[in-house]
């Protein structure tokens, strides 16, 4: 039984390890709309400052794993601080950053800070809640993780056009300071917690190395894999092989290493090893939509960055009302349920997305987003509420390691396979849209003549309207290609979800019991 109570109110706990976190997660994509800004003041192609993006979340995605042996080398409350001070000192200096070349070597500190940030909080919300009270405590730190990438881009877009891209870094530095200042105070680690000397910790060097180049290789492929035309590019292709071959090898290598980096048998327990299969599916539906919408409401709907980061908005608002409320759901009703409906909600928003059109309004969009966000909620707390049922307390770190590193990388997935897939079936039906251009189609000569005279209604003489007027309908043909191309992509998402529905079957009933138990 671990019986084990911190000295300090747990909700104040949990706002303080919260706070550093958003701050974090709202790094992974505040960066996005300011990056043309960024290219132009650093003398930069656009291309290259993408690497902004991703010489972070490959840092990131290298640390989430490793933070269960950093824990218990230097002690979790002790790691948790360090990754915090140095998330605030790069983002400082990632603000004063000179050339592209310093802001990526910083972008890689501020990676490897913010890596930690993640599971060393949950694991401390483990351990400072009873299990009557660990789905409100997720439910917080669901919030701040769920809400922070969707309110990036709109703070983001904000900032730099008032202020300057620089400042998208800064306004780190005070809430870094101020959760520092607070962590000393109020977190500490428990009983259960081994804390073990470098001299009898083996360093798993071998275990460390291929771990970090598989991850960055995957992340890279992820990243630039639709820009570079997946495997028609060698680079692609190459960081594909570099991926397979080190992960295998990670698989091969920590499972025989007496002292492994990474603690692979966790997947071993059943529901932990289906609870991150699910984490990994609400990372990729989750960011892959958020990644698309906006692109959709912006280049075909002519919203502003602004605009369409308000159809979002109210999809947080949502998320932050549904989320206690699940997280007292969860400790009367089993999460496998739970996690059904969120899963059924959001395959049903998607479908309603499905359906859009070029002729949706603001509102449309809006709702669709809600009823999306509200599913999200039923999803993030059960999901995290299953995975630690039956876990071991000391095993909490490494476990929300592996929870943030499946929903990362699902999420990164999401973003290339939904990017992907709408620029190829929108090239289909284009194909498909454009076999109708033919002067032996009365309908396609029909639209011509009927462009040709709009255009000598507003002035054009006849020869340019005559020119013209293919030029437009071909423009036309793209937007209706581009957009069925998305329709099909959001109902493919909804398939993803419907199909994930089976993983249910796999989860364990969990037990529900009263009083201070083990939250794992």
């Amino acid at each position: 039984m671990n019986s084990w109570k911190p000295s300090h109110n747990p909700w104040l706990i949990a706002l303080t390890v919260t706070l550093a976190t958003f701050m974090e997660v709202l790094d992974t994509s505040i960066a996005n709309v300011a990056l043309p800004h960024i290219a132009g003041s650093l003398s930069a192609g656009v291309d290259e400052s993408t690497w902004v993006l991703t010489s972070y979340l490959v840092a990131n995605a290298i640390v989430l794993p490793l933070s269960g042996w950093f824990s218990s080398l230097i002690g979790r409350k002790n790691y948790y601080m360090a990754s915090v001070a140095l998330f605030t000192v790069s983002s400082f200096l990632c603000g004063f950053a000179p050339s592209l070349g310093w802001l990526l070597f910083f972008r890689i500190l501020q990676g490897f800070g913010g890596g930690g940030l993640q599971p060393s909080e949950q694991s401390i919300l483990a351990d400072t809640f009873p299990t009557e009270k660990l789905g409100m405590a997720m439910a917080v730190y669901g919030f701040a993780v769920v809400t922070a990438p969707v309110i990036g881009p709109t703070l983001g877009g904000w900032i730099t056009d008032n202020f300057s891209w620089r400042w998208i870094f800064f306004i780190n530095i005070p809430v870094g300071f101020l959760s520092i200042f607070l962590s000393s105070k109020m977190v500490e680690d428990p009983p259960t917690l081994v804390r073990r000397s470098l001299k009898e910790l083996k360093i798993d060097g071998v275990g460390l190395s291929a771990i970090t180049l598989g991850l960055a290789s995957l992340q890279i492929m992820l990243d630039k894999g639709q820009r570079e035309d997946w495997f028609s590019s060698h680079l692609i292709v190459a960081l594909t092989v570099i991926t397979v071959v080190s992960l295998a090898f990670v698989v091969f290598w920590e499972l025989r290493y007496e002292e492994p980096i990474v603690d692979l048998r966790l997947l071993g327990e059943r529901n932990f090893f289906f609870s991150n299969v699910l984490m990994f599916m609400l990372g990729l539906i989750l960011y892959g939509s958020t990644a698309l919408l906006p692109i959709f409401l912006q280049t075909l709907m002519g919203y502003s960055a602004t605009t369409s980061g308000l159809v979002l908005s109210p999809g947080g608002l949502v998320t932050m009302i549904s989320m206690p409320i699940v997280g007292i759901l969860v400790t009367k009703i089993q999460p496998r349920y739970l996690i059904g409906f969120g899963l059924v909600v959001i395959g049903s928003s998607l479908l309603l997305m499905g359906g859009f059109n070029l002729q949706i309004d603001y509102r449309t969009a809006v709702i669709a987003r809600i009823v999306q966000m509200a599913g999200i909620g039923f999803l993030w707390v059960p999901i995290n509420a299953a995975a630690y049922a039956f876990l071991k307390p000391e095993k909490s770190t490494q476990a929300s390691g592996f929870l943030n590193l499946s929903r990362n990388v699902g999420g990164g997935v999401g973003i290339a396979l939904g990017t992907t897939f709408q620029t190829r079936a929108a090239q289909v039906h284009q194909n498909i849209l454009s076999a109708h251009f033919s002067p032996l189609n009365p309908a396609y000569l029909s639209a011509l003549s009927h462009s040709a005279q709009n255009l000598f209604s507003v002035g054009v003489s006849t020869p340019t309207a005559a020119v013209l007027a293919p030029a437009l309908l071909y423009q036309e043909l793209g937007r209706q290609a581009s957009m069925l191309g998305y329709m099909d992509d959001f109902r493919f998402m909804a398939m993803v979800c419907f199909a994930s529905l089976g993983l249910l079957f796999f989860l364990k009933k969990s037990q529900r019991q009263k009083g201070p138990v083990p939250v794992h």
